[in-house]
């Protein structure tokens, strides 16, 4: 005790190692800052009407990123630096250490530095996509030569910024150790190593909840008003760390040209509604891992033996309700769904919000529906930022978004993912209760998530089944039940159109009908409008992209958008389905379903009839394997296209041309 007390006496902040790493890190930071300034001064032009206000949320947001670039690139000088070895303090070690930092941080800074100019190229800030874009240039040296002498400037900015970086740097000075005593020394500096390290990890994550997923780029759309202003959110280095190991999505040819394509597929929507546009209100509910196999009203005629449901509210919703046997998700995750629900646009290769592309411009229904004088919110019970969900709300043009710090109650915290759902969907219908009509509103549920806890007062009333997630799924829906107790009493409930489906299907399989390909996708997807006689239950095949097209038809919505999936209630389109696993691409179609491995067709089953997928028809259905792999090999060249050419809304280089989205 006696030589921990002696040693924090003898500390001195002037030449303490770890006081040197904190200013050798801020320093740093200062330089990052430094260079986001610079990117907006010399790209100023493709930033217009920036106000005071909204450079301040990108400054103060882009430290986030900055953090987390600086961290990453200074791994090696800090874990040098934090080793509690008393070497670190010998004078060659440490010339070593300073080598090291002044190389790594020079190179960082001549990365983000070199967006400065190559910015007004690609409108985005560079990734690891540029690489692929280079590698069968055999000029690469002349070219990079000739870029900085056209823009030497560029390069002088570089150079007087790393002459500065240095200079500032060799201010830093280290002492010896401040103690003499070996058991002080070692056991204090193993502590601040473990305190650095957990420092460490919660930086380079973007946050300390356990809810928290590592920032990535689409996270950086939380501190942006419009799209472009995620450039300036972000800085280079992390944008090429946070790529690195990513799929990056191509184009590809499977037809001649992307007008080719679009005589079998087309995401270019041009409704011509017979009726005036419709304000209603528009309440979408995404529930967690909300399997169909949960379901009974899915289950009726499935055959399962001694089959039991879990969602007794869903079911008698279901009943009111348009429903389709056939529905499925987009994707496996629950990142997955937030573009395919709100925006018409599927993951392909990597999650959307992922990719390289998630700051391309997107329509989405928020979007579309303020331009008709919507208000618009997203509701996510999660901490605030959890999931990048927030992020990707503010990029798809919601007016607001309400979390667990708009809910201001922490009691109602279940300590790991968020608020209760009984106690956050009665905070949701409350607050829907004070929107000025017409508003559109989401809401994403949290409690049927792993680890699967109720609350306490619920812990003998749900008694659950096999799963652990059945008594959160039983909970859940009663949660829903008595949301819609609550809103049925509200003026705005009878013009409201509500859109119920899943994120995606739960990990956890009881019953084996469900494990397969077509099971592994299949969530509820259902459409309720009070008062209107809407009970159908039908087979046909929808997805969670469709719900957009669905919701925007429904409304008569009159103008071009781009989105790809169809109206379900068109008679004309044609019903499919997409998803994406493991490589392989699927899509549903009539009885069947196709995969297909980007080059060939490799299976055609018969899913309705063969629920286990055991009886391969690829060599005796060419005709059907001809039109489904015609048809998804254009999809895919759709979507890749327009991903790369940032080509997602009516505001892009070629939508109008691309044909009638049917």
């Amino acid at each position: 005790m006696q030589s921990i007390q002696t040693f924090f006496e003898g500390v001195r902040l002037k030449g303490n190692i770890y006081f040197g790493l904190i200013k050798r890190l801020t320093l740093v930071m200062a330089f990052y800052t430094i260079g986001r300034i610079s990117f907006y001064l010399f790209n100023v032009s493709y930033f217009p009407d920036m106000t005071f206000d909204r450079m301040a949320t990108i400054m103060l947001g882009g430290l986030k990123f900055d953090l987390a670039a600086v961290l990453y690139i200074n791994s090696l000088f800090i874990l040098l630096t934090i080793i509690p070895l008393k070497i670190k303090f010998h004078p060659i070690y440490q010339n070593i250490l300073h080598y090291v930092f002044i190389v790594t941080n020079a190179i960082g800074l001549a990365v983000n530095s070199a967006d400065n100019i190559y910015y007004q190229y690609t409108l985005r800030r560079t990734t690891v996509t540029v690489f692929s874009q280079f590698e069968n240039e055999q000029n690469f040296g002349a070219l990079l030569i000739s870029f900085l002498l056209d823009y030497w400037y560029g390069f002088a900015f570089f150079i007087v910024l790393v002459f500065l970086f240095i200079k500032l740097a060799n201010q830093i000075k280290i002492d010896g150790p401040q103690t003499k005593n070996p058991w002080s020394f070692y056991g204090v500096s193993t502590a601040v190593m473990l305190l650095i390290v957990y420092l460490f990890v919660g930086g380079v994550r973007g946050g300390f909840r356990h809810s928290t997923r590592p920032i990535t780029i689409s996270n950086a759309a939380e501190y942006a008003k419009v799209p472009k202003d995620i450039n300036l959110v972000l800085n280079t280095p992390f944008a090429l760390m946070r790529t690195a190991k990513a799929n990056v999505i191509e184009k590809v040819d499977y037809f001649s040209s992307d007008e080719e394509a679009a005589r079998y597929y087309t995401p270019v929507h041009h409704p011509s509604p017979r009726e005036p546009f419709k304000p209603d209100n528009v309440v979408i509910i995404i529930l967690e891992s909300f399997s169909k196999e949960f379901v009974g009203a899915y289950n009726k005629n499935m055959g399962i033996a001694d089959y039991k449901g879990y969602s007794p509210f869903v079911d008698s919703l279901i009943s009111k309700s348009r429903a389709y046997q056939y529905s499925f998700s987009n994707g496996r995750k629950s990142i997955d769904a937030m573009p395919s629900v709100i925006c018409s646009i599927p993951s392909i290769e990597v999650p959307y919000v992922l990719s390289h592309y998630s700051g391309n411009k997107v329509n989405s229904l928020a979007s579309i529906l303020k331009e008709k004088g919507y208000y618009t919110s997203f509701f996510h019970g999660a901490p605030n930022g959890s999931m990048g969900f927030q992020a990707f709300a503010n990029l798809s043009g919601f007016d607001d978004y309400y979390g667990m710090t708009e809910y201001d109650n922490d009691d109602d915290f279940d300590g790991i993912w968020g608020i209760w759902d009984e106690k956050f969907l009665q905070y949701f219908a409350r607050e829907l209760n004070t929107f000025k009509e017409p508003f559109y509103s989401t809401l994403f549920t949290v409690t049927s998530h792993p680890p699967h806890i109720l609350p306490a007062e619920y812990q003998d009333r749900f008694k659950g089944g096999p799963l652990d997630i059945h008594r959160t799924i039983e909970y859940t829906d009663y949660s829903l039940k008595r949301f819609m107790e609550t809103a049925e009493k509200m003026p705005w409930f009878n013009n409201t159109l509500f859109v119920f489906t899943a994120d995606h299907p739960t990990a956890a399989i009881h019953y084996q009908e469900y494990n397969s390909a077509w099971g592994y996708y299949s969530v509820p997807l259902f459409f309720y409008k009070p008062g209107s006689d809407w009970s159908s239950f039908t087979q046909e095949i929808i997805q969670q992209i469709d719900i957009m097209p669905t919701v925007l038809g429904y409304l008569n919505y009159d103008k071009p958008y781009v989105g790809f999936g169809r109206d379900i209630f068109d008679p004309e389109t044609e019903p499919f389905a997409f998803n994406y696993s493991d490589n392989v691409y699927q899509v549903f179609m009539g009885d069947y379903l196709l995969q297909f491995d980007g080059t060939k067709s490799i299976a055609l089953y018969d899913f309705r009839r063969d629920l286990r997928l055991k009886e391969n028809l690829l060599a005796s259905q060419p005709f059907i394997v001809e039109k489904m792999e015609r048809k998804l090999k254009a999809f895919i060249q759709q979507y890749n296209s327009r991903m790369v050419d940032d080509n997602l809304t009516m505001e892009g280089p070629q939508s109008g041309a691309l044909g009638a989205g049917k």
